[in-house]
Formats: structure tokens, C-alpha cells, sequence
């Protein structure tokens, strides 16, 4: 029984990590309508930044965050303007494909500056807490701080703000909204900073709980778009709603396979949800259905 509650809490440790990154996702394909696949590779820019900034320069891990967060929404933004906005006339499918692109030059260029080999924010051995049985490393408890803060953060952004209500609005209905007066290009900027910012605080995160590498985004990526497909792609609440399941379903997984087939388990629910109901668990707008 213990062994159940320890995989259940590396599954909410997990789950953590992937909802920060499937919120983001969610968003820039409910407003933009294309999957993106460069979005691991933006969680590695940001990993590598708060490593430049923790390591390089000796900053605490909450400014070396933060200030990853605004790096990597300004390349987002950067991304957006120059590559995906000349491309959007073109279609999803083209858009698509421009992402894998964009994500292969992210990736050889933070292994250019960063180089191949593993990195790490802390070099040593992390003692465990004891906690009612379980054990609990003290990265794990910044982890979900960290996570419920800026889940929480985003929530109150999107029910409590007029362009988190107009971002919503878009992701529901993107032609409705034009039509109502939403200006959909600044929707657009902000959603790829909420995108971007969210990527960099899922790779600083990852980055904590593992070790850094230069392909540690794209290996995540399953995961996060097995999140949004589960949750109801387009829908930020689904996708939160998702991560969490697909954490704790493959850590719980383990009591049965070898834990190098996690990733597998993520992979089966994703196509189990789109043979059964592909429309996910929660309905847009946030409803979960029963």
C-alpha cells in the first residue's frame, strides 16, 4: 500500500510537470488551430535558460524561472511573427510541419551553445523527507508550489481578466470572436507569451525533478499532447484536467512494466480517447462530463 501511495505522488509530482506544458498547447491549438510540435522544444529553451542564469550566474532558481519564462515568451513571440504568421494563409497542415522545423532548429541550437552531455541545477545527493511513510525530496515540494501557482495564476487570468475571457472566447469560437470585435492579434501575441512562459517553467521544472538534455522537451511531448487529447483539445481546463491523469496513470503503471515503457501507457490512452470519445473528457468552456 505504501508502494501505491508513493507511484501516486510521483504521478501528482508528473502530472505537475506535463499540466504546465498541456496548458499552453491547449491554448495555441484552440486559438490557432495547428499542433504544435516545436512546444517541447520551447519547454528545453526555457530549461536551458534558468540553467544560464541558476549555474552561469549564480541566481536564485525563482529569478533564473521567472526571468526564463520572459525569454522564452519572447522567442515564442519571435517564432510566431517570423515564421508561423507568413504561413498561417497556407493552412494547418503547413503550419504543422513549419513547427517540426522550427523545432529540430531550436534543439541544434541549444545543443550548439549548451552542448550534449547532461546538465544540472544542483550537482549532488538529495536526501528524501519521511512523510507519513512516503518520500518526499525537497525539489518535489518547489515542484507543486511552483505548478499550483501558476496553474492558479492562469485560472484566475482566464475567468478574471477581459483578455483571458477573449482568449477563451477564441479557443471556443474563433470566427464568433472576430465577429464580436476581439482584437485576435493581440489575442494571438498573448497567448503565445502565456504558451512560451508556461513551456520554459515545464522544462525548468522537468529540468529539477531529472536532468537537463537537449532533447528532454521533445521526450516530454508525448506526454503533454496525450494530456490535451484526453482533456478535449482546445480546452486549457481539459488539458489541466488531463495532465494529472496521464501522471499518475503512467507512474502507477510501473507496478506492472519497467518504467521505460511509461511513456507506452501515455501513448494507449491517447489512442484509446480518440477510437472512444474523441472530443475528451471535458467539454469546451470547461464542464467536465459525467
Amino acid at each position: 500500500m505504501t508502494d501505491l501511495f508513493q507511484l501516486l505522488f510521483y504521478g501528482i509530482v508528473s502530472g505537475s510537470i506535463i499540466v504546465l506544458g498541456a496548458i499552453g498547447l491547449s491554448l495555441i491549438y484552440g486559438i490557432l488551430n495547428f499542433a504544435h510540435f516545436a512546444h517541447g522544444d520551447l519547454m528545453a529553451l526555457g530549461a536551458y535558460l534558468a540553467f544560464l542564469f541558476k549555474v552561469g550566474l549564480a541566481w536564485p532558481l525563482w529569478l533564473a524561472l521567472l526571468v526564463a519564462m520572459a525569454g522564452t515568451a519572447v522567442a515564442a513571440i519571435f517564432i510566431e511573427r517570423s515564421v508561423y504568421a507568413p504561413l498561417r494563409h497556407r493552412g494547418s497542415v503547413t503550419l504543422l510541419i513549419a513547427s517540426v522545423g522550427v523545432a529540430l532548429i531550436v534543439r541544434n541550437v541549444i545543443q550548439m551553445i549548451w552542448g550534449a552531455d547532461y546538465q544540472f541545477y544542483e550537482m549532488g545527493i538529495q536526501f528524501p523527507w519521511r512523510v507519513w511513510g512516503l518520500r518526499i525530496k525537497p525539489d518535489h515540494v518547489v515542484i507543486l508550489v511552483a505548478a499550483f501557482i501558476l496553474v492558479t495564476a492562469v485560472h484566475l487570468f482566464l475567468r478574471h481578466t477581459k483578455m483571458g475571457k477573449a482568449m477563451r472566447a477564441m479557443a471556443d469560437n474563433a470566427e464568433l470572436a472576430m465577429v464580436t470585435g476581439i482584437d485576435t492579434k493581440l489575442v494571438t501575441t498573448a497567448t503565445w507569451v502565456i504558451g512560451g512562459g508556461l513551456a520554459a517553467a515545464a522544462g525548468v521544472l522537468l529540468g529539477l525533478d531529472t536532468q537537463l538534455v537537449p532533447d528532454m522537451g521533445w521526450n516530454l511531448l508525448l506526454l503533454v499532447f496525450s494530456a490535451v487529447i484526453l482533456g478535449g483539445i482546445g480546452s486549457p481546463y481539459g488539458a489541466m484536467a488531463g495532465a494529472f491523469i496521464i501522471g499518475i496513470a503512467t507512474e502507477l503503471s510501473t507496478m506492472f512494466i519497467a518504467t521505460s515503457y511509461k511513456s507506452v501507457v501515455a501513448f494507449v490512452i491517447m489512442i484509446a480517447i480518440l477510437l472512444v470519445r474523441p472530443s475528451g473528457i471535458v467539454r469546451t468552456g470547461g464542464t467536465v462530463r459525467l
